[in-house]
């Protein structure tokens, strides 16, 4: 069995959703491997990982409404080190996933016709996030 690994950079545009498939697809076919297990992992605690809906961007626009009612930046948090949109983001992450494992078939994820791979941002600002890529298998 292959494992192989590579930390990824993605450059977030603000709060919303930065699809990652293709740079995640890229480090399935760097591996070599053609069955197996792809894992990615967020290090992060105020973005988060999500495989969504790809065709019709509206999806994304109303998951991001939601979440946002569900930890309101006008909430009284007590962690607001870093502004006011540090501890919703934060809730919002803990809510959502920071790992996703999706299997490798034929050297490709998996998705279905609809679904991709997003990194979520929850801070207000762009921010570099961190990946680590584990593709493991035959």
């Amino acid at each position: 069995m292959k494992t192989h690994q590579r930390l990824l950079e993605i450059k977030t545009r603000g709060r919303g959703f930065a699809n990652v498939t293709e740079r995640i697809e890229a480090v399935v076919r760097e591996s070599g491997v053609r069955s197996g297990l792809c894992s990615v992992f967020c290090q992060h605690t105020s973005a988060s990982l999500v495989i969504q809906e790809n065709a019709d961007p509206a999806v994304l626009r109303d998951l991001e409404r939601w979440l946002s009612e569900l930890a309101p930046e006008s909430r009284a948090w007590e962690h607001d080190d870093e502004g006011p949109d540090d501890m919703p983001a934060h809730a919002k992450s803990a809510v959502t996933r920071a790992a996703e494992t999706l299997p490798v078939v034929a050297g490709r994820l998996a998705l279905g016709t609809w679904q991709a791979l997003y990194v979520w941002e929850h801070r207000a600002h762009p921010h570099a996030r961190s990946l680590v890529v584990t593709v493991q298998g035959d």
